[in-house]
């Protein structure tokens, strides 16, 4: 059988390629898809228009504010995060898991003290604006900082909640309802796991 180079012939709706445009056309399927493997290789962009620091507010160990300073965001790829964390503290807070209710170390720890990042620490939660949500995960009316804690963008569910990230490096610690006690009317319900106590000097 004699073979044509050219172009493909159309027939009933069928495209009817040359033994050397078939090959042809899989070496470039081959190296598209060889560039696209190399791209998702890569590490992923900036956001644009995000910069690369964010605001804080550093805390003394007695909990005594010291004001804002500007920072480096913490950002790592989710192997040097494994490295670093429990597996349950990595499924929570860099893939937004949840802990088992009434499994957490602090759902029931009324010590004095701070509540910080598990990932960066960063002050997160004051001891002193913890109560009992009777829910099994630790609950605070207030963050420490609106600096420090950030809301997903998104209305308030009364059933989801609105999902809140330490601001620092985006840790998933749970979620803020509008179901809390008074002063603030909040509940922020937060994974043990996402946190770190440490005694109030």
């Amino acid at each position: 059988m004699e073979h044509s180079n050219r172009a493909p012939r159309h027939t009933a709706g069928i495209v009817r390629y040359s033994r050397r445009g078939f090959l042809t056309a899989g070496l470039a399927s081959a190296a598209v898809l060889a560039g696209v493997r190399r791209l998702l290789a890569q590490p992923p962009l900036p956001a644009p228009g995000r910069s690369g620091t964010v605001t804080i507010e550093n805390f003394s160990a007695a909990g005594v504010s010291q004001g804002t300073v500007e920072l480096a965001r913490v950002v790592k790829s989710d192997e040097e995060w494994q490295q670093l964390l429990s597996p349950s503290a990595f499924h929570v807070t860099r893939q937004a898991g949840t802990e088992f209710p009434f499994s957490g170390e602090y759902d029931k720890s009324y010590e004095n003290g701070l509540y910080r990042c598990i990932c960066c620490d960063t002050a997160l939660f004051d001891s002193r604006t913890k109560f009992d949500s009777h829910t099994g995960w630790p609950s605070f009316w207030r963050a420490i900082s609106h600096f420090n804690v950030a809301e997903a963008s998104g209305s308030r569910s009364a059933m989801t909640g609105v999902a809140v990230a330490c601001r620092r490096c985006e840790a998933h610690l749970g979620h803020v309802f509008d179901d809390g006690p008074p002063p603030t009317g909040l509940r922020y319900c937060i994974n043990s796991v996402s946190l770190r106590f440490v005694r109030r000097a």
